[in-house]
């Protein structure tokens, strides 16, 4: 019984030996090479690049007090529309104390004047009545008169504008009143009442009231990599599309290409605006971050081929092409003439045909999911 217990043993022992070894010699076998398989399409390809910006008015206007004071009275809110020469707040005039001190000696003066005026006046009027001076005396008294009386007017409306900032005689033409320079919408007013605000001079830029701007003239304002700025050229049409506003595409015209470059993180960008077309004011706001699509080239109804089926070498560019089929397949090396890429799909020229079939990469097992599984 022992004896055969042992060979039993032994067969299994040469069993396992077998085996393993035809295992791994199976597994060293190397494995037929695969690879992923195209056909030629005719299809339209562009070229495109994406450029990010903003949303803005062509024209944004701030619009600043002629006189320095405190606010009063605001009568407008953002977002309303106001008319060129509308009335947005009222300023009241603190005085500066030497300019109101200097406008009251003139009125006092011109007082004293006119009282003496009169005087002379009504003296001569008296001796002309009784033929006693010339006409033309008596004219040049009363013209000194008129005159003095005029500087007392002006000297009093001159006081009132110092103190109150406009005068009684030109209340229409009030400094106090800020008014809009244009028609458009209220983008803000960064005042309150109660503000001190200071005219602009050439010290100072003055404060504003509030911005104002056309809503119906909108730009797309972006900036572009040196690297593509040169294939862009004014008037080419752009898509834009807009962050907040998934669904609202738009349309605009390249109009502006900035000639000198700007450094930011380390790469030369240049400006460019476009001109929005179709804009709704009432769904766009000014500020809006968009993206502008704009196509560099186009090739229409053209044979092309997925770019990885393409070997590069030099200047030259190869295709496999296929033939035969099963075991017998095999692999013709074929240089090709390429013209335009979007990065996925490249242009085939000359070289092949909508017929034939190319090689493209080796396939990749899924190691990953097969652990998985």
């Amino acid at each position: 019984m022992k004896k055969y217990i042992k060979f039993i043993v032994a067969g299994l022992v040469a069993v396992i030996f077998i085996g393993t070894f035809v295992f791994l010699w199976i597994q060293s076998q190397p494995k037929p090479v695969e690879y992923e398989e195209f056909t030629p399409k005719v299809i339209d390809i562009k070229k495109t690049t994406v450029v990010t910006g903003k949303i803005q008015p062509r024209n944004e206007i701030s619009v600043k007090p002629q006189i320095s004071g405190i606010i009063t009275e605001i009568y407008k809110e953002a977002g309303q529309m106001v008319t060129a020469g509308e009335v947005i707040a009222k300023v009241k005039v603190i005085p500066d104390m030497s300019s109101l001190a200097s406008a009251q000696a003139r009125v006092r003066l011109a007082q004293i004047n006119l009282k003496q005026a009169k005087t002379d006046l009504d003296r001569e009027k008296l001796l002309y009545d009784k033929g006693l001076v010339s006409a033309d005396e008596y004219e040049k008294v009363r013209i000194v008169h008129q005159r003095d009386a005029e500087e007392l007017q002006a000297a009093n409306d001159n006081l009132e504008v110092v103190r109150e900032g406009v005068s009684s005689s030109n209340a229409d033409m009030s400094s106090t009143l800020i008014r809009s320079t244009i028609s458009g919408l209220i983008l803000d007013i960064p005042v309150k009442v109660g503000n001190t605000v200071i005219l602009s001079n050439t010290f100072n830029d003055g404060t504003t009231i509030a911005t104002v701007a056309n809503m119906g003239d909108l730009i797309f304002d972006g900036n572009i990599d040196e690297t593509e700025v040169g294939k862009l050229v004014t008037g080419m049409p752009m898509k834009i599309t807009i962050g907040a506003l998934q669904d609202e595409k738009l349309t605009a015209s390249l109009e502006y290409i900035a000639p000198k470059a700007e450094t930011s993180n380390g790469a030369n960008q240049f400006e460019i605006k476009a001109a929005i077309k179709g804009v709704d004011g009432n769904k766009i706001r000014s500020g809006y971050s968009a993206n502008a699509e704009i196509v560099l080239a186009q090739a229409n109804h053209v044979l092309t081929v997925p770019e990885s089926a393409i070997e590069f070498q030099g200047s030259d560019t190869y295709v496999y092409v296929i033939k035969g089929e099963g075991e017998k397949k095999t692999y013709k090396r074929t240089k090709v003439t390429t013209g335009l890429s979007d990065g996925i799909n490249i242009e085939i020229k000359s070289g092949i045909t909508a017929k034939d079939k190319v090689r493209g990469p080796k396939k990749v097992a899924d190691t990953d999911s097969s652990a998985n599984k």
